[in-house]
């Protein structure tokens, strides 16, 4: 079996480095298989490849090599010009495409300019791949052609197609002639107090919120999300733009939408005092937070008043105010769902996020932390109900093969819980799962030890870098996360393209009609496109938020800053700035003037003469030395 594996080519998807080392993992082996910068033959990070071993040598990593490109996961790259002895180069923002592309020296682009570059030819890893300029993004540096590069880098459009933009507006201009038709044949909430609750800078709502008061003293609780499945049929021009993207994108400053702003900020919108047709699922709910029944059908609403999450709170804590006893009595019951949640084992991970302010010129003047209220969580906790009560809907109805989209989240690998205990352990604290598997009982312990100490963050971060990631399916097998055997998305099809399919599976389950089996074919496609573009969507947002920490850092090259360590490596420390939460590297070289070694079992280094030690969750004082917008990095020295 060995030899006849070692002989046969193997094909996968590879990862590579920035130094243009790769790795392909394959089922037959433990350990991926290294790929070595000259074997690696021009494949490119999640590029499909077929590779051959090389033979094993005892006590080091198998090996292997490149010998075809199947598939290239992608051909275009945002990169910035350079002339060098009058040939032009792109050197990729991408560091992982390990080689600039050379471009016709007919190409007429200004040196310094980002630019779309389409890849054309690449045979030889001796010689720098060829390419062509697609666009002229603009200068490097400015702030809007960084963020459209981050977008574009991740594989995603920033405008629409000309017959998207015609086909939004013609709905446009039937909206008020398509709401008449649907009177009378959906279920009327107009006249019940209905709310949203949005961030301040949000402009497309999804969901609104009805409360009325029952006379047996129960409450009927609406969750109404914008039906944006009426105006977008499968099929459109609209509607096969939106599986292209498959998810709206939040960069620091914009958004990037799934569906023409004509739908997501105006037609389907849950603006206020507005006639909207929305899809709801509607609780009878104890003050308790027992639900009595539900019912889920097409209606038409009218939302009061957009609050924010903020003058939402203001109203609660006032105790008076516009809707503030419909906002209060959601509130408490809000609480009560969360409690139970968390008491049958939902795991908290609540992380921190920021915010920044900036100029006309987009350029970052403050950065905070973003607060969560009270009505965060209520606006959440009535999502995952209305979630939760939808997939078990589905997955109860007594039909065999019926398909449906549920968002799943696996138990995690026992290996990577192994890895955790040890850190856990290394750092002090009690971590002990079974041998059967890590329970969510087990997790939340841990957090309860962790309130408050130096290291709760970064155990928690290490706690969900062990876990599965939570994806879309069409089987069911629970999620793990927040211990629910039903769940799926439902809540937010203005934004996700799952959510849009899950209204269309409802209603026909509703209606008594069956989905073609064309589409339903269609259907298990757009789940695997909608995972790979929820992961891009994510990255680009993270790279957004980073290339601003750095670019503000850059003002403040020399500044002292309250720090906490949030790594230890060999090289060095990795700290976090408390304030803006941004990261940065303390080179080994740079700590103090001393031989500093690395301690794996307790997470630290410790200098040989002073034995002087750090560890994981020090607080730390560390000067800004440099800011490299380039790679996006900052380099601190502890002072």
């Amino acid at each position: 079996m060995e030899n006849k594996i070692k002989s046969s080519h193997i094909q996968g998807q590879i990862t590579v480095t920035r130094r243009g080392v790769g790795y392909v993992s394959h089922e037959d082996f433990e350990e991926d298989i290294e790929i070595p910068n000259d074997y690696i033959n021009t494949a490119l990070n999640k590029d499909t490849v077929e590779i051959i071993l090389h033979p094993k040598v005892e006590g080091e990593r198998l090996r292997g090599e490149v010998v075809k490109i199947v598939e290239r996961s992608k051909t275009q790259f945002v990169g910035t010009i350079e002339k060098q002895d009058g040939l032009l180069f792109v050197a990729p923002d991408d560091q992982r495409v390990y080689m600039d592309i050379v471009l016709s020296p007919e190409e007429k682009v200004e040196d310094g300019m980002k630019v779309l570059v389409e890849l054309t030819h690449w045979t030889d890893t001796k010689k720098n791949p060829e390419g062509k300029i697609l666009e002229v993004l603009g200068r490097k540096g400015e702030h809007n052609v960084e963020m459209r590069s981050i977008v574009l880098e991740h594989g995603f459009e920033t405008g629409f197609p000309d017959e998207v933009e015609k086909a939004a507006k013609e709905i446009e201009d039937r909206k008020t002639e398509i709401l008449k038709e649907e009177e009378g044949k959906r279920k009327d909430f107009r006249d019940t107090i209905t709310v949203t609750i949005d961030p301040p800078d949000a402009k497309d709502f999804d969901d609104a919120l009805s409360v009325k008061t029952l006379d047996n003293g129960n409450y009927e609780l609406g969750i109404h999300i914008a039906d944006v499945s009426h105006y977008v049929t499968p099929g459109s021009h609209i509607d096969k733009e939106a599986q292209k993207r498959a998810t709206s994108i939040y960069l620091v400053d914009r958004t990037i939408p799934m569906l023409p702003e004509v739908i997501s900020n105006d037609v389907s919108s849950l603006n206020p005092n507005e006639d909207k047709l929305a899809y709801s699922v509607v609780f009878e709910i104890t003050k308790e937070g027992e639900v009595k029944n539900h019912w889920i059908g097409e209606t038409i609403i009218n939302s009061n008043k957009r609050f924010t999450y903020e003058n939402a709170q203001q109203t609660i804590d006032a105790g008076a105010g516009e809707f503030y006893t419909e906002l209060n009595i959601a509130n408490e019951i809000a609480k009560k769902l969360r409690k139970k949640r968390f008491d049958e084992g939902s795991v908290a991970f609540e992380q921190d996020e920021v915010r920044f302010t900036l100029d006309e010129n987009g350029k970052p003047t403050g950065v905070e932390r973003k607060k969560m209220y009270d009505t965060n969580h209520l606006i959440e906790e009535y999502a995952l109900l209305t979630n939760r009560t939808v997939a078990e809907y589905i997955f109860k109805l007594d039909k065999k093969d019926l398909f449906f989209i549920y968002r799943i989240h696996d138990a995690p690998n026992p290996e990577k819980i192994q890895a955790l205990e040890m850190f856990v352990k290394a750092v002090g604290f009690d971590f002990n799962p079974k041998d059967d598997g890590v329970t969510t009982q087990d997790i939340n312990n841990l957090f309860k030890q962790l309130e408050g100490k130096p290291t709760e963050e970064l155990i928690k971060i290490s706690t969900i870098r062990s876990m599965s990631k939570a994806v879309y399916s069409n089987k069911n097998i629970g999620h793990f996360s927040l211990a629910f055997k039903y769940y799926t998305h439902f809540t937010s099809p203005i934004r996700r393209y799952p959510d849009l399919m899950v209204h269309r599976i409802m209603k026909s389950q509703l209606q008594g009609k069956a989905i073609p089996e064309k589409e339903l074919n269609n259907y298990n496609k757009l789940i695997l496109v909608s995972n790979e573009q929820e992961a891009e969507a994510t990255w680009a947002e993270r790279d957004s938020v980073r290339y601003k920490q750095v670019e503000y850092m850059k003002d403040h090259v020399g500044e002292v800053f309250d720090g906490k360590i949030t790594g230890v490596t060999d090289f060095g420390l990795f700290v976090e700035d408390e304030e803006t939460k941004s990261e940065g590297l303390v080179h080994v070289s740079k700590i103090g003037n001393d031989f500093y070694t690395m301690d794996k079992k307790t997470y630290s280094i410790k200098g040989e003469r002073s034995n002087k030690s750090y560890t994981l969750g020090d607080k730390v004082k560390i000067k800004l030395m440099g800011a490299d917008l380039d790679n996006k990095n900052l380099d601190f020295v502890i002072v």
